[in-house]
């Protein structure tokens, strides 16, 4: 062999197999040319006569092949790595701790557009703008030319230009209106990167003076801005802890260093990035799955080559590579949200803060209801706990206030006093915001004759209705069908909706307050793009006055005008079966309740409740959330339960029942379990049989992390080679946030 026939490239696939393949590479190929990071094109089975991607993570000088067994690699795609050293390095250990292959994990930290071979170069549109020779919109000569005239004011509107789907929003037929302009002298296009965010003058804004806590955790963090560490930042809904986060960016932004900030959902987005083209002066991108392909792109990129001071992202957005990184913020750092709960299961707060612990910066983890792991963290002295425990400005706490549903007169889920309130929020001109954690207009559908409940053929779950769209669904597979006239069992004609969804809630306020601007804020009415920022704007200008919503409407949303907050089924999750149900109750409430009185005028919170005296409720109505988490926590420890220990679930799903039982039962068998090592099941899940497919679990735990990582480094390549059906499939959920 010659030296070249010597080199080994050790690629990664994105295919569920824990291993690389090696490759030779492509003949004639500039060994310098080969950086760990880069993407390549190989062959990969017989059919797949194109290649497939592939990432290359190292290089070697031999394998366990010959060489004349190994194939050559098609194309060497990039000429500079995707990651850098430390983070290829990140990767690889996200790789290790999830014990997820490799390949998967690399293509997950990527956009899609890069899962497909499209060149790392930041990517151009058509952007049209309005020439001087362009006539004004009202020109007499336009009186029949309507649609020339509206896209005249249009562009007068944005002289910066619009793009291919902004004039798509006008209406069809605007390519051939703009053609006819353009012959007209009237529009030119150009080329131009994508315009991921819309650019605004930096406006004259009030900034708030900082009051003694605010400035004491600028300042705090702000010392140890040249290594690690990681801040909790536990603050009241309301306590101005944006305030607290656009100080400590200014100044890592002054210093020519980036930033990334992390949010839960999609729905926050909008109002947060508001705020920061208000206040900053400064490149700023997003990353979020409601960018298209070339948007993420463009996005990932300008991060990439340090265009980009600021990041704002959800939860893949921790994977963005940033050369200068100074910063890392993650707000509402106890969502759930950040928990990857398909394919690759890893914690975006969690990577957050081992990639700050790595790349040496501070990172600051924000909510008005910590997580009890980091709360734990702040007992054994790992985090520096923050505190902001009061709200900024003239703003005070809202009042919280049971009401007592046990014989209660009820209207459709809302009590005859929480009605009353509505009325007299609505005659004070202020408004209200009504929260039910359940879409649709009812959970379950009865007949009347003979107790038949519709349920789905796919899960053990019931069907929901929905009235507006006249259809039956199911929450959990997705599975829907027309509203039926008669029960299938007896025939009755008098099927009956029981329970209440949001649908419901917003008819019954119709029907009460006729005269009030009703809006309802679910998955539901916010499934087209941009709807969900048309719906707030709603609100801020005052075109609302109740708002009824999901728990889409409960965290980071600033509501100023809204002075009555009414939560309508407190007891959903009082007595959940997973242990977390506690927590992540007090949580939604406290959460809920924060949107209410954040101005100068007081807010009121109503909780419906059958168990007004539960200590987790008295807890919240005190608004003392830090003592019922020492109280949880003093649980979890008597118990052993996360995060005093550590946990792995092993998800098995088949087509047939029996299967995933049988499965994890071999699979249990094969482990070597020390005595440090609890193992807990088999089991069937609480919802066996979801989408057409049985489903089984099995649970490792133990209070060392090393002694269940030894273990699953052990077993999990025993469980991959263990026989079984071909449609079983099986997962591992490292540090798990449910044990559905």
């Amino acid at each position: 062999m010659d030296n070249h026939s010597q080199t080994v490239l050790r690629i990664a696939l994105p295919v569920p197999l824990r291993r690389v393949f090696d490759y030779l590479p492509p003949v004639g190929i500039d060994l310098e040319e080969l950086k760990p990071g880069i993407r390549v094109r190989v062959p990969f089975g017989k059919k797949d006569k194109a290649g497939r991607i592939g990432i290359m993570i190292g290089v070697a000088d031999s394998c366990d092949l010959e060489a004349d067994q190994l194939k050559t690699c098609l194309e060497i795609i990039d000429q500079q790595p995707l990651f850098s050293e430390q983070q290829l390095e990140l990767l690889l250990w996200a790789s290790a701790y999830y014990h997820h292959p490799i390949g998967e994990v690399l293509f997950a930290a990527i956009p899609t557009s890069l899962r497909k071979g499209v060149p790392a170069r930041i990517p151009k549109i058509s952007l049209w703008r309005l020439l001087p020779s362009a006539p004004e919109s009202d020109d007499p000569k336009l009186k029949r030319a309507t649609r020339q005239s509206q896209l005249l004011a249009f562009f007068r509107e944005n002289p910066e230009g619009l793009t291919a789907e902004s004039l798509r929003e006008t209406g069809s037929g605007w390519r051939n209106i703009i053609s006819r302009m353009i012959d007209k002298g009237w529009v030119e296009e150009t080329q131009t990167v994508i315009p991921c965010l819309p650019q605004k003058p930096i406006m004259e804004t009030h900034i708030p003076e900082l009051n003694q806590h605010q400035a004491y955790a600028v300042d705090k963090v702000l010392g140890e801005k040249n290594e690690f560490r990681v801040f909790l930042l536990d603050g009241v809904t309301g306590s101005g802890k944006t305030e607290v986060y656009f100080r400590l960016i200014e100044r890592v932004v002054s210093e020519r260093k980036q930033v990334m900030v992390l949010i839960p959902e999609i729905g926050l987005t909008v109002q947060l990035i508001e705020r920061f083209l208000v206040r900053f002066n400064c490149p700023l991108t997003v990353l979020h799955s409601g960018l298209n392909d070339k948007e993420r792109l463009t996005s990932w990129l300008l991060a990439r080559e340090g265009k980009a001071s600021i990041v704002i992202g959800t939860r893949s957005a921790v994977w963005t590579p940033l050369p200068n990184l100074g910063l890392i913020i993650v707000d509402e750092e106890h969502d759930p949200s950040y928990k990857q709960q398909e394919g690759f299961r890893y914690s975006a707060r969690d990577i957050a803060i081992v990639r700050a612990q790595r790349e040496n910066i501070p990172i600051v983890l924000g909510s008005a209801t910590p997580s009890l792991e980091a709360l734990n963290n702040v007992q054994q002295n790992k985090y520096e706990y923050l505190s902001l425990p009061e709200r900024a400005g003239s703003a005070s706490q809202p009042t919280l206030r049971f009401l007592d549903l046990r014989g209660a007169e009820m209207i459709n889920g809302l009590s005859r006093e929480l009605m009353d309130k509505i009325r007299d929020c609505l005659d004070a001109g202020r408004q209200s915001l009504l929260f039910l954690n359940r879409r649709g207009f009812s959970p379950v559908i009865l007949c009347h004759d003979c107790g038949w409940i519709a349920q789905c053929r796919h899960c053990d779950a019931n069907l929901t209705y929905h009235q507006f769209a006249g259809q039956m669904r199911c929450h959990h597979c997705g599975a829907q069908q027309r509203m039926i006239p008669a029960c299938p069992e007896c025939g009755g004609s008098e099927l009956v909706p029981v329970g209440q969804g949001t649908e419901q809630i917003t008819t019954t306020l119709q029907e009460f307050f006729p005269e009030a601007r009703i809006l309802r804020i679910d998955r539901d009415t916010t499934s087209r793009k941009g709807e969900m920022h048309r719906m707030l704007a709603r609100v801020h200008e005052r075109k609302v006055d109740i708002l009824v919503g999901t728990q889409m409407l409960s965290k980071g949303h600033h509501f100023p005008e809204v002075t009555l907050v009414g939560i309508l089924d407190a007891d959903n999750r009082l007595y959940g079966v997973d242990f977390r149900s506690t927590e992540r109750l007090a949580q939604l409430i406290v959460q809920v309740a924060g949107r209410a009185g954040r101005a100068e005028h007081p807010g009121e919170v109503y909780i419906q409740t059958h168990h007004p005296d539960h200590p987790v409720l008295q807890s919240l109505a005190r608004h003392d959330f830090t003592g019922l988490a020492k109280e949880l926590l003093r649980e979890r420890a008597e118990t052993g339960l996360p995060p005093c220990s550590s946990m792995a679930i092993v998800r098995v799903e088949a087509v047939h029942s029996g299967d995933a039982m049988d499965f994890l039962k071999i699979a249990r068998a094969r482990i070597n379990a020390p005595e440090q090592l609890e193992i807990w099941g088999p089991m069937v899940a609480q919802m066996e049989r979801r989408a057409g497919r049985y489903r089984a679990m099995l649970i490792l735990q133990s209070k060392h992390r090393q002694v269940l990582q030894r273990a699953l480094d052990e077993w999990i390549p025993q469980v991959e080679g263990l026989k079984r059906p071909y449609n079983l499939r099986w997962s591992l959920d490292v540090d798990p946030q449910d044990t559905f």
